[in-house]
């Protein structure tokens, strides 16, 4: 069954993936297992450093030529910025419109559900009234790869939850054909979705034109959307720049799956399911994790996914890049579902699948996932493209302290207080000790000028209704 070592058995799945046994793993081997392949993005940086810096200096200047040097296009310096008010409707397959209006429909639907109907107003103590409001980014960045794939659905993904939000400027930037446009797709999936601009460019260029501000790209107060490691690390600059005061969403790696699957489910599926995220790239992340019960047997089953992994990625049009992505995968088999889960929330991963019996009944146990797909039937490609939810996720980790592209992503929150005489006269003196500890005399004496002014309460008045307020 394949030359076994350190638990691991590379003979029985194809495409160079390994298997593991989860029972034979030492701990660092099994820690190795949850580790992504390393971005370097020192030399990232330093190759975005200076585009960065051409933009900032250049302009629109600069954003022209790098379309011509990166993605041959030859476009004018104030011809790359399209108004999507006024531009017309672009010419899309009515079914591929039909589509695209059926999924922005449904994220649409999801996402004005996230917003928060009632405001937010707490009295802390009596007289002591705080509220929390939230308000729209005014300005916002959408990035939308190009290159080796078109992809509408980014569009969208993007600009719906931006533009409920009420965001009065949504800049899209995406990287233009060599001919110099946008495919209609994507137009379409913009206009459709609320974007108010399109910057036609891509890459390092896009990020710092959207971040400092050019002659014909406003400048944002915000970029999200995923991209590959010189987008991210071009965010992750800009990010950390004061002249540019910009956030960003997260940090973005390749695309990644982590599916669940035990000897009951359908091979086909799971191996569907494999291959969609092994599509997107050659360094997408491929994980599976089977559940299989100790002295079960589960070669028959191992034997099944190998017949199609086979069968079904040999169809492909992507083939060479979906093996690519194979070479680097594993499963890893475990004896419990209780041990997948831990494995799976260790991992962290982008996206999480769970196609065994009763799904339902581990949702409770997810502790890391960028978005979970519960049953056989619940397949990442409906959350990719049309379900309701976002696809723009954490990736390479980073499920463990961030959450996908939402409504929240669009919204900043300002909190207000309103404190009255008699709410200060309750308040104030915690304030004076506090401030008399850390050595903040001023912050003391805005206080104190105020209760000499008004009186303070009687020490036993004060515990009074300090009782009634506990």
């Amino acid at each position: 069954m394949g030359s076994k070592s350190n638990g691991v058995d590379s003979g029985i799945l194809p495409y160079g993936i390994r298997l593991f046994e989860d029972c034979k793993l030492a701990a660092p081997d099994r820690a190795g297992l949850y580790l992504r392949p390393k971005i370097d993005l020192a030399f990232a940086k330093s190759r975005v450093d200076p585009i960065i810096a051409e933009v900032r200096r250049d302009g629109d200047a600069a954003v022209a030529r790098f379309a011509k040097q990166f993605d041959g296009a030859t476009i004018a310096p104030d011809d790359l910025i399209i108004d999507v008010a006024s531009a017309p409707w672009p010419k899309v397959e009515p079914h591929v419109a039909a589509a695209i209006d059926a999924a922005y429909k449904n994220v649409r639907c999801f996402h004005e559900a996230q917003k928060k109907t009632e405001p937010l107003c707490v009295e802390t103590m009596p007289g002591v009234q705080c509220r929390r409001m939230s308000l729209p980014i005014e300005k916002v960045g959408l990035y939308v790869p190009g290159g080796s794939a078109v992809l509408p659905s980014t569009a969208y993904m993007l600009a719906t939850p931006a533009c409920l939000a009420g965001c009065s400027e949504i800049v899209l930037a995406t990287p233009p054909r060599a001919d110099g446009s946008i495919c209609a797709e994507v137009i379409y999936a913009a206009k459709l979705a609320g974007a108010t601009k399109i910057l036609k460019a891509g890459g390092a260029q896009a990020i710092a034109a959207m971040a400092y501000g050019t002659a014909t790209c406003p400048k944002v107060h915000k970029i999200t959307g995923p991209g590959n490691q010189f987008v991210t690390a071009a965010k992750m600059m800009v990010q950390g720049d004061v002249e540019a005061a910009v956030a960003i969403d997260m940090p973005a790696g390749p695309s990644e799956q982590l599916c669940i699957f035990d000897l009951e489910s359908e091979p086909a599926f799971v191996v569907a399911d494999l291959l969609s995220q092994a599509e997107h790239g050659p360094d997408s992340q491929v994980v599976g994790v089977l559940v299989a019960p100790k002295g079960s047997d589960s070669s028959k089953y191992l034997s099944q996914l190998r017949s199609e992994f086979e069968t079904q990625t040999e169809k492909l049009s992507r083939k060479d890049i979906t093996k690519q992505a194979l070479s680097k995968s594993f499963v890893i088999v475990v004896e419990s579902m209780e041990a997948g889960m831990d494995f799976s929330n260790e991992y962290a991963p982008e996206h999480l699948i769970v196609q065994t019996a009763d799904p339902e009944a581990y949702l409770e146990r997810v502790i890391n996932a960028g978005s979970v797909f519960l049953g056989a039937y619940s397949t990442e490609s409906c959350g990719d493209y049309a379900s309701g939810t976002n696809h723009c996720l954490p990736t390479s980790g980073y499920a463990r302290q961030y959450g996908g592209v939402s409504l929240d992503s669009y919204l900043k929150y300002i909190t207000v207080q309103k404190i009255s005489p008699s709410g200060l006269q309750l308040v104030g003196p915690h304030v004076e000790v506090i401030a008399e500890v850390e050595g903040l005399e001023a912050h003391r004496n805005a206080v104190t000028i105020r209760l000499d002014r008004i009186g303070r309460v009687t020490p036993s008045l004060f515990a009074k209704i300090g009782t009634m307020c506990s």
